[in-house]
């Protein structure tokens, strides 16, 4: 389905506010250089694309190149790759070039002094779009040369309506609680959410909940909320074997399943001060599995602090 990633920033969903502006600078010709900041599967990789599409048009391609940091992330590339093609003329009536850094907190911090210089000496040819997941990974030096947009998470009706225009457009029926099934799972994350939609249409005719749940191993919201009523209501055996049915019938992750009863836990029927210690615990657990300790025991333990 990458035939359906938007071409223009018209097309980008959810972001309104940050393809305004860009539609600004495009209009203009003036682009300044740019740092796309936020969340995985936001639309980062999308803007800059279609900045570069509405900027040279047809021969976009002849004026942008893409690097992805995390792939070559050491000096030696900020000095062949990007400085080589930084130096170059542009191609056309262009007025300079796009470079495009995926994942530039990937970049190690000997290389990021050397962008920066890079940066500096080819303003009049090049400019430089960075995307990066977390921007205080980027340094300071870089960050003031750019202008810097923060990317959020996209809404669920956003997502839905893209979802929706996709499923129109490849003949793929989709319920609508079909579509809050897969905006739940993708937790406003665009790329994610058209790959469990095509996951989906994979294995049914029509995608619903159900089968958009079970593709993507994820537990039903009421599920975890039923397993941790269980455990706060004091019946650790009943909350124990939902856990194991969610562990071992569906092969649910314990770092998924930690993260749905994160967003379960605020609909429980809990004072302040136990919302407090329950988020204590569920933090606890959290690192306690991502630092390779047991999933299942783990998340036993957390139940019965719950239950307790």
């Amino acid at each position: 389905m990458e035939k359906y990633r938007p071409q223009t920033l018209e097309e980008v969903v959810g972001q309104e506010e940050i393809t305004d502006r860009l539609q600004s600078y495009v209009e203009t010709g003036n682009v300044p250089n740019l740092l796309f900041a936020g969340p995985a599967g936001v639309g980062k990789t999308t803007c800059a694309h279609a900045v570069a599409r509405e900027l040279y048009g047809e021969r976009w391609r002849d004026n942008f190149t893409e690097l992805n940091a995390s792939d070559e992330r050491g000096i030696d590339v900020v000095r062949d790759k990007i400085k080589n093609f930084a130096r170059a003329a542009p191609v056309g009536d262009a007025d300079y070039k796009l470079i495009f850094l995926d994942e530039a907190d990937s970049l190690t911090r000997d290389a990021q002094p050397a962008l920066r210089r890079t940066m500096e000496m080819y303003t009049n040819t090049c400019r430089f779009i960075l995307s990066c997941n977390y921007s205080s990974n980027i340094i300071d030096p870089i960050q003031s040369r750019c202008t810097v947009f923060r990317f959020r998470s996209v809404d669920d009706e956003d997502l839905m309506r893209r979802l929706r225009y996709i499923a129109d457009e490849e003949d793929v029926t989709v319920t609508g609680d079909g579509l809050k099934a897969l905006a739940y799972v993708s937790q406003g994350d665009v790329r994610r959410a058209v790959n469990s939609l095509q996951a989906a249409a994979a294995l049914e005719d029509a995608v619903d909940e159900e089968v958009v749940y079970a593709t993507t191993s994820t537990a039903r919201p009421e599920e975890v909320e039923e397993m941790l009523e269980a455990a706060s209501e004091g019946k650790f055996k009943e909350a124990r074997s939902k856990l194991k049915e969610l562990l071992e019938g569906k092969g649910i992750s314990g770092g998924d399943l930690i993260d749905q009863i994160h967003r379960s836990a605020t609909d429980l029927d809990l004072d302040e001060s136990s919302q407090v210690e329950l988020m204590d615990e569920i933090g606890e657990t959290d690192y306690r599995i991502s630092t390779g300790a047991d999933e299942r025991i783990q998340l036993e333990a957390f139940l019965a602090g719950l239950a307790r």
